[in-house]
């Protein structure tokens, strides 16, 4: 099945081939192939980037596009033969992103092969790879931000569950997205609504967006797409301001529904320039 996300494009008029990439590329998805470095399968590519910052040309970048889903097996099949040291240092490149599926998915197939290696915080620390954008970077936050607060409180406490949250950077398949409430937020409704976090944002994954500002709105419906149909969120609620321009991210979300080949139900909150909810009801 193809689907649209996050994978990585080499520019290879700026590649030189030195190879760089290709040992911090855990998945085994590079290789030099003609003197430059080469993709050679979605499948194994999962779009996180740590290779990006050990390429000295800047021929490596992450774009969108329809591409094969990333197969955490085919890849365990690959990295399995190839050390202890390759198979932690790719563990901890997918517990530094908060992978948590994919994780447990290698431990797993690790289990079931009878693969026996060494797992300690040191070696981990030592294997992992701080790479790519720090705030595109995916924080998985929910069991962190569970405490319920109190009238007695003087600080509000967040009820974000992950991070990032703008449209342009979340991927929709982040395992916080999965089986999840979705709420879909224009950007000023958080700044006019005092009790955004408790009253809109509390047990939800949350996406922001402004329709008017923000450049290639078309890659949100594919997103909002890929939600429904491979994270299959549970419900999507679009909170928007009382202003006509603000209407375009319930259009948004609306045609990805349309798109998509499950059927999630949308809520439509709409907020005023005080800070009230004007009207809430299931659209």
């Amino acid at each position: 099945m193809i689907m649209k996300r996050k994978i990585v494009h080499i520019n290879e008029d700026l590649c030189n081939g030195c190879g760089l990439c290709i040992p911090n590329c855990q998945e085994g998805a590079l290789q030099i192939i003609d003197g430059k470095a080469r993709l050679i399968s979605d499948l194994f590519c999962d779009g996180l980037g740590a290779c990006l910052g050990h390429c000295p040309e800047g021929a490596i970048t992450i774009e969108e596009r329809e591409a094969e889903p990333y197969n955490e097996k085919k890849v365990m099949d690959i990295i399995s033969k190839q050390g202890e040291n390759t198979i932690i240092a790719h563990l901890s490149h997918l517990k530094e992103h908060n992978e948590t599926e994919y994780y447990n998915q290698a431990i797993n197939y690790l289990k079931e092969k009878n693969i026996k290696i060494t797992l300690n915080m040191n070696n981990m620390e030592k294997h992992s790879s701080h790479c790519g954008c720090p705030g595109a970077k995916e924080v998985d936050m929910r069991e962190e931000n569970q405490k319920e607060t109190n009238s007695f409180d003087e600080k509000i406490q967040s009820q974000l569950r992950q991070w990032p949250v703008q449209m342009h950077l979340i991927s929709p398949n982040a395992t916080y997205f999965k089986y999840a409430d979705v709420l879909l937020a224009a950007d000023c409704t958080a700044f006019a609504m005092g009790g955004f976090h408790n009253e809109l944002m509390k047990g939800k994954a949350i996406a922001i967006a402004c329709p008017k500002l923000d450049s290639d709105t078309e890659e949100y419906i594919e997103k909002i797409k890929a939600m429904i149909d491979d994270a299959k969120i549970n419900t999507l609620t679009v909170a928007i301001m009382e202003v006509p321009c603000c209407g375009g991210l319930l259009k948004i979300a609306q045609m990805a529904v349309e798109k998509a080949s499950r059927k999630v139900p949308i809520k439509l909150i709409i907020v005023n320039i005080k800070g009230e909810v004007d009207k809430e009801m299931w659209v």
